[in-house]
């Protein structure tokens, strides 16, 4: 499902800052190598993420579901000097052209990619995040939040993409499919819960994004 009209989006995009040729290079390879490339979170939303990290300026970044590196790199532009990415993702099949990406922007002293279950992972994390990018497995989303919400500073954010799910969410719930009535649960979840401000942006397939109080 198409959010926006293509020439509109096309418009957004010419008018939104440009991606560096080493983000457009991985975009393209992701393209032409990857299998659902679309989960990508490509130039538009690249340029959000970017443009978040600057306006929070975080010294610690958590994300979940690495892919092959894109987003980690945009939301790498913003860290304070000496901060830290952590990045994890299960799916070592896709090492290769991360750890290449990552070497290739020199900053492999700054992102720590772990493969591994990030369920399992996170609960032996010590750090204290400003960000935590959750866009990993939808059936978790839920679980991811509960997990990582102590281990956020007062103040820092939660941003979880894929919030709209292509329009499904607008759908019966009854009928929805397994992974579509997690993010219908998020969504709900994070809008009653008090301990953060929330707004839902229609960027791409949409993101939610929540302050903790």
């Amino acid at each position: 499902m198409d959010f926006i009209d293509q020439k509109l989006d096309t418009y957004v995009c010419e008018h939104s800052e440009n991606e560096s040729e080493l983000l457009n290079e991985l975009n393209r390879q992701t393209n032409l190598t990857v299998l659902q490339p679309r989960m990508l979170s490509g130039h538009f939303q690249g340029r959000v993420l970017s443009m978040l990290s600057h306006m929070i300026k975080p010294n610690r970044i958590l994300e979940i579901g690495t892919y092959t590196g894109y987003s980690a790199l945009c939301l790498a532009e913003g860290l304070t000097e000496n901060g830290k990415l952590i990045t994890i993702d299960i799916n070592e099949e896709l090492e290769d052209i991360t750890r290449e990406y990552i070497q290739k922007a020199k900053l492999e002293n700054v992102i720590d990619y772990v493969i591994g279950n990030a369920m399992e992972i996170i609960p032996t994390l010590s750090e204290e995040f400003d960000i935590v990018f959750i866009d990993a497995d939808k059936s978790n989303y839920c679980n991811y939040f509960k997990l990582v919400f102590d281990k956020v500073k007062k103040g820092g954010y939660i941003i979880a993409d894929n919030v709209l799910w292509s329009g499904k969410v607008l759908e019966e719930y009854n009928l929805l499919d397994a992974d579509t009535k997690v993010i219908v649960d998020y969504n709900k979840m994070i809008h009653d819960d008090s301990r953060v401000q929330e707004v839902l942006l229609p960027i791409r397939d949409g993101l939610m994004i929540a302050r903790k109080l």
